[in-house]
């Protein structure tokens, strides 16, 4: 483990540990709440679209302190939640979403995606969240497609209108034009959020390398978010359960037991300690006023 980054603020830096893609498999779901309640995960965020929905959206009654994020979907395997004749922009002739990122940046920037679309099925997709009793305190998209300017104002627009007070800001560490120009963006996202008196943590690791934190790829992002001695972050992971069969029509290539096997790992805990920050969720982030609610020191046990 590289060394502890000292600081004389130890204790006071917020670093949220989020978990992805719940709902997606049952395992899937029951591995977050794993590394929820035996390891360091604070957050998760809900994929409204996916087929475990219904059956693993109940289970987060059981662990009131986790902190609960909509991970809004414009791509992906799953059916959107509107019509084709909704948000005809948004689905190819099957009435499917895109597949990915890359085949939908290409008609973003081309101006073949309705902004007005995307609001729509992302107000549909929060709307079933908290039609199932869940109370959400960030907003962040699925294959962070919020990175770009038109899917970050219809996310940031949600975000005011119902009163959700953060929302995950993408970063790159990549030392590349690419890199390069993501981090403009994220300084562009900062800007926008600021303005709506919307809060975001102020670093970010996971989303260069997702699907990809082993133990040892963990312990390096920790170092990296401790040495930009910002006052909050977020550690963006996506454990999973071994065997499980629901999970092969997802062909992303992460390493689904590897990250839970790091998260739930004591070593890593201890590292967190080193490193001097405190565990919490997006609802422990400054307001707009420059308050935090008391931290949460996580993670902690149910009831």
């Amino acid at each position: 483990m590289p060394p502890p980054v000292p600081t004389a603020e130890t204790g006071a830096r917020l670093l949220i540990v989020s978990a992805d893609d719940y709902g997606l498999t049952e395992k899937v779901s029951r591995a977050i709440l794993k590394a929820h309640r035996g390891g360091i995960v604070t957050s998760t965020s809900v994929l409204a679209l996916a087929p475990a929905f219904d059956r693993s959206v109940r289970w987060l009654s059981e662990v009131p302190r986790l902190g609960v994020g909509a991970h809004l979907a414009a791509v992906g395997e799953d059916p959107p939640l509107l019509s084709a004749a909704e948000i005809p922009t948004l689905v190819d002739r099957r009435g499917r979403l895109r597949a990915g990122w890359r085949q939908f940046v290409p008609l973003l920037t081309g101006g073949r995606i309705d902004p007005a679309d995307l609001r729509r099925e992302f107000a549909a997709q929060l709307e079933r969240i908290a039609a199932a009793g869940v109370v959400v305190d960030h907003l962040d998209t699925h294959q962070d497609l919020h990175r770009w300017p038109s899917v970050r104002d219809a996310v940031l627009e949600l975000a005011v209108r119902h009163d959700i007070g953060a929302v995950r800001v993408c970063r790159s560490g990549a030392h590349s034009p690419t890199g390069m120009a993501q981090r403009r963006l994220a300084h562009a996202a900062e800007r926008r959020c600021r303005a709506r008196a919307i809060a975001f943590p102020e670093a970010a690791a996971g989303n260069d390398q997702p699907g990809q934190l082993d133990l040892p790829a963990t312990i390096r992002a920790l170092h990296r978010l401790a040495v930009t001695r910002a006052r909050s972050a977020e550690l963006i992971t996506h454990p999973g359960g071994p065997d499980d069969p629901d999970r092969e029509r997802y062909a992303w290539g992460y390493r689904w037991d590897d990250e839970l096997a790091a998260l739930t790992s004591g070593t890593l805990r201890h590292a967190v300690k080193e490193y001097g920050f405190r565990l919490g969720t997006f609802a422990d982030l400054p307001t707009a006023s420059g308050r935090a609610e008391a931290p949460i020191l996580g993670p902690r046990p149910e009831g």
